[in-house]
């Protein structure tokens, strides 16, 4: 059953040992038989465009009159060229390289014994996530190639969307003779049925929350599976003194405004002091004509009467908006500092000529994705060649930035002998 029609009726258990069953016939299709899926998945998506459009308005009038916020507006809208952009993005999963039955360690130990580590799938993936229906899309074609079974927890004001993107999953599985329980889309908003499914540690493998910090939070408390946390990203651009202005320029203001509703849009800019009266009023005047609301320190609100002063709250807060908080250092180390206090281990990134700062700065800042000379916009499966991402994990165990392929496999021992006893 892919698109769950009656899932207040059916429990939670029966959910995930039918995932469970199904995810055992897929640890073993073969790459020719996914990639065919996945290939016929991305041709129905652009071929039944209107339809998803069509069920994607329904979802974007019923959030507009409850008031929902901009922000989640912009992440539950689809369009044509999102859509589109949604198909090939399965079809590079498909083109991408199996992890499954890669061998990544191959020795022969003084026993004589062959021991090989072999890439294998997880297993039952439970994904809960809020608002964008393309996540259902790459989440089930992650899931599915490296040969998990996956329960996708859509947010409700996405429920049409997801409705409509499930039910094309499930024509693809069934074209291809593969189990429908691959994909479980759950529509319930119940939470307690939700706790049930946190509770089923011996049939799910994994659980993804990837929203806000009450779904996060949520998912922490109640969870028996083993948790990846998607949590804020409180991304920082640092600008050092020995910098290209005019690149500098247009790497802050396009890591805010060119999608500022998104987890890798730049929330904060740190500036160092000695090159803060080049940078800092073009900043202002760029941020200013571009919509974008600037809450600056003492030193930053003089450099120009557009900034308003920050709060106590506005250093480390994911604004998701186009609002961003600039802040001047007296240098690299102070920033670091900063970013330590404040950052959310998502993107944090430094501009800078100089390959001493470059490196000291990669060496102290631990985030998920430390970015030299370049946008905290790049912090993107896709941008980064995974393909897709089901999530940009900031927990440093298991997985740790976008989670691709490879992040959705485990690894297990294949140790050959000849008689060999011990």
């Amino acid at each position: 059953m892919s698109v769950d029609e009656s899932d207040t009726m059916i429990s939670a258990t029966s959910m995930a040992r039918s995932a469970l069953q199904a995810s055992r016939e897929l640890a073993h299709v073969s790459t020719e038989i996914k990639n065919r899926c996945l290939l016929d998945l991305a041709d129905r998506i652009e071929g039944r465009l209107p339809s998803i459009l069509s069920a994607n308005q329904k979802d974007l009038e019923a959030a507009k009159s409850v008031g929902l916020g901009q922000a989640k507006l912009q992440r539950l809208a689809l369009d044509e060229a999102s859509i589109r952009q949604m198909a090939a993005g399965v079809r590079s999963v498909a083109a991408l390289e199996d992890p499954v039955g890669t061998v990544t360690k191959d020795i022969s130990v003084p026993s004589g014994l062959n021991v090989k580590k072999v890439r294998c799938p997880l297993g039952v993936i439970l994904m809960i996530y809020e608002a964008r229906p393309n996540v259902t899309v790459d989440a089930f074609a992650l899931c599915f190639k490296a040969g998990n079974a996956c329960l996708l927890k859509g947010g409700k004001e996405a429920h049409h969307s997801n409705r409509a993107l499930a039910a094309l999953i499930s024509e693809s599985l069934r074209c291809c003779d593969l189990p429908e329980a691959s994909l479980h889309c759950l529509t319930f908003s119940d939470r307690s049925q939700l706790m049930d499914l946190l509770a089923e540690d011996q049939c799910i493998d994994l659980v993804i929350p990837r929203g806000g910090s009450e779904l996060i939070r949520f998912v922490h408390e109640y969870s028996r599976i083993p948790t990846v946390q998607h949590f804020h990203g409180v991304c920082h651009i640092y600008v050092d003194e020995d910098v290209d202005v005019e690149s500098a320029i247009s790497v802050c203001v396009t890591a805010k405004t060119s999608a500022p509703a998104t987890c890798n849009s730049a929330e904060a800019i740190l500036v160092h002091q000695a090159i803060a009266p080049k940078i800092v009023p073009r900043l202002l005047d760029r941020f200013a004509r571009e919509g974008v609301e600037v809450r600056g320190d003492a030193q930053v609100l003089g450099f120009g009467s557009t900034a308003v002063p920050a709060s106590p709250e506005d250093w480390g807060r994911e604004f998701l908006d186009l609002i961003v908080a600039i802040r001047v250092v007296s240098g690299l180390p102070g920033a670091i500092d900063h970013i330590n206090e404040y950052g959310s281990n998502h993107t944090d990134v430094i501009l800078s000529r100089s390959e001493d700062h470059q490196e000291f700065f990669a060496r102290r800042v631990h985030s998920s994705c430390v970015l030299i000379n370049a946008s905290t916009r790049f912090n993107d499966g896709f941008q980064l060649g995974l393909g897709a991402e089901i999530g940009i994990s900031t927990s440093r165990i298991h997985a740790y930035g976008p989670m691709g392929l490879e992040e959705l496999t485990t690894q297990r021992y294949l140790v050959r002998g000849d008689g060999h006893t011990r």
